[in-house]
């Protein structure tokens, strides 16, 4: 007898245990429930936001990457049409792309269309280029050093002395890889200004410094003498 009571004692808190988890199941349904009822079109539109973030960017990197394509293409034919003599083609191009083109290549754009305007005599126009490019805060750093150096050679008789050599100062410092150019315009800046020992001391040091290219070194030791001298 007490064998039956404790076999029907154990079927009953068998029993028991599956009420209550079968209890505890429709509860948490109906939270779920609720909550989705609550909550299920944020939750929803979060999801879509992200999955039509994911293919806003998946988009836009293959749109960029096609657009980048074409630019490089058209760089390289403006290449060709120089080397076929179509001096005004290359410059029509150059100027749409620096316009139009990725910012990459909108910046070897400018660059290129610079160097063409000032082979042409028109100054002003790879002046204007230049500065532009040496404001523009989203062009690479080196990009913005060159512009302003090429700035400082190709307005070197014109520009505001003292403007000149504020764009130019930070150029200057030993840890700039345009140091030595910066220095040579810095030189010739304070000859212009009729500051011949300054220009002397400067051309001096450009000319005994081993890291200046060969070339500009064989410059500063002339114009050193020049300042020194008072010739020129």
């Amino acid at each position: 007898m007490e064998s039956v009571l404790t076999q029907s004692q154990q079927h009953d808190d068998a029993a028991a245990d599956l009420l209550i988890q079968e209890v505890e199941t429709e509860l948490r349904n109906e939270q779920m429930a609720r909550l989705w009822r609550r909550h299920g079109p944020i939750l929803v539109g979060i999801a879509l936001a992200a999955v039509l973030g994911v293919a806003g960017w998946q988009g836009w990197r293959a749109w960029d990457s096609q657009q980048r394509k074409v630019a490089s293409q058209d760089f390289t034919e403006i290449g060709a049409s120089l080397d076929q003599g179509k001096r005004d083609d290359a410059i029509a191009e150059l100027g749409r792309m620096a316009a139009t083109a990725p910012s990459g290549y909108r910046l070897l754009a400018n660059m290129r269309l610079a160097d063409l305007r000032q082979q042409q005599g028109d100054t002003a126009a790879a002046a204007a280029i230049y500065r532009a490019v040496a404001a523009d805060s989203a062009a690479d750093a080196a990009y913005r050093d060159m512009a302003t150096v090429r700035l400082g050679y190709l307005t070197l008789d014109s520009a505001d002395p003292a403007e000149l050599a504020h764009r130019l100062d930070p150029l200057a410092a030993e840890s700039s890889p345009w140091r030595h150019s910066a220095r040579e315009i810095l030189a010739l800046l304070a000859l212009r200004q009729g500051d011949r020992p300054r220009a002397a001391e400067m051309f001096g040091r450009l000319a005994e410094d081993p890291a200046t290219p060969e070339g500009m070194r064989r410059r500063a030791a002339e114009m050193r003498a020049i300042a020194a001298t008072g010739q020129g």
